[in-house]
């Protein structure tokens, strides 16, 4: 339904109606009117005059808006698409020189003994757009080397319109969520991501597509997560943590696992006495004799159920085990259950 426009009363004639029929659907068919996206990756025409503005706000002296102006020049537009972030941290040092504590780490190939000063990101005399660059800055050189939780903490609150290279702030977000299994934020974040598709960087697109096939069908404890969540433990003691979060992590993959294992033993009994049922009505016990088994009425003690007893099964009878409970899963889970029962075992035995 089109709103806001008059139409003069004609009678409510058949052909005025048609008319406006077929304007609307001309209208819907129209692709520049489809619904825009919540942001927009401005071009180089737009970050240049937001510079300007910069440098009009710094009072910025000769000597600095010359050494910006050969940085921004038609020569060096090439390396915009690619290296858009980098130029306009590179700038703001040239107006700020404490940002280029936060370059030194950012560059850094490994990772640096000395951590960036917080304050520089949050002193009073750092206009918030440079905060805004600079911590997103950061985060990037973070989450690149899989420290997740802080990149977040250093990016997670800021918004597209707040920096000139808003694909690379949603990227990362969205790499953060990803990484740490927020899979509804992330699942957020990447749909603001590609409402730009062909016009963000083909990298960012093609791993945000990817991204979001890999978390959609993740399930609250499902093996999948389980899995995930062994990986992250694995990445916070490659960096020598060992911690309160670690050791949660750990209880919550052990909880999960117990969960599971419960459901397939209930299961397993299930069909165990559905088929002894099947089995006793197929051949009932004939007339006058009575029924019941030969053997001498001993029950194995073994109670497969409490936990501590799995790790220690004789190697063929956790090899059995191992194959009814890894059954119709992907290979790679058959690592995290061992893992499982190897801990169950070390625990049974302190």
């Amino acid at each position: 339904m089109v709103t806001g426009i008059p139409i003069r009363n004609t009678g409510r004639s058949l052909s005025i109606m048609l008319m406006l029929a077929a304007w609307t659907a001309s209208l819907q068919a129209d692709p520049s009117l489809e619904k825009r996206a919540s942001w927009q990756q401005p071009t180089r025409a737009e970050v240049r005059q937001a510079i300007d503005e910069w440098l009009e706000e710094q009072d910025a002296d000769e000597l600095t808006r010359t050494r910006i102006d050969v940085l921004w020049s038609d020569e060096a537009a090439e390396a915009f698409d690619q290296d858009r972030l980098d130029l306009l941290v590179e700038t703001i040092a040239m107006l700020h020189p404490d940002a280029h504590e936060v370059i030194q780490w950012g560059t850094s190939p490994g990772r640096p003994r000395i951590k960036p000063r917080l304050e520089v990101l949050e002193s009073d005399e750092l206009p918030l757009w440079a905060q805004s660059h600079l911590r997103l800055y950061l985060g990037r050189w973070l989450a690149q080397h899989a420290l997740y939780d802080e990149s977040l903490a250093a990016i997670g609150d800021i918004q597209p319109e707040q920096v000139l290279d808003p694909a690379t702030l949603l990227f990362y977000q969205a790499v953060g969520h990803h990484r740490m299994l927020q899979r509804d934020e992330c699942l957020q974040v990447l749909g603001r991501l590609l409402e730009n598709r062909g016009q963000i960087p083909r990298r960012y697109e093609t791993v945000a597509v990817l991204m979001e096939a890999d978390i959609q069908p993740l399930k609250p404890d499902s093996l999948d997560e389980i899995a995930r969540l062994m990986d992250d433990i694995e990445r916070r003691l490659g960096f020598g943590r060992a911690g309160t979060r670690v050791r949660e992590q750990e209880d919550e993959v052990i909880a999960k696992l117990d969960k599971m294992i419960e459901e397939l033993e209930q299961q397993m009994q299930q069909q165990a006495a559905a088929a002894a049922g099947s089995a006793g009505s197929s051949t009932p016990a004939p007339d006058s004799m009575p029924a019941g088994g030969t053997g001498p009425g001993e029950v194995d003690p073994r109670r497969l159920g409490q936990r501590a007893n799995w790790g220690n099964l004789p190697p063929k009878e956790r090899h059995e085990a191992l194959q009814q409970i890894a059954k119709g899963l992907p290979s790679h889970y058959r690592e995290v259950i061992e893992e499982y029962f190897r801990k169950l075992a070390r625990d049974g035995n302190q």
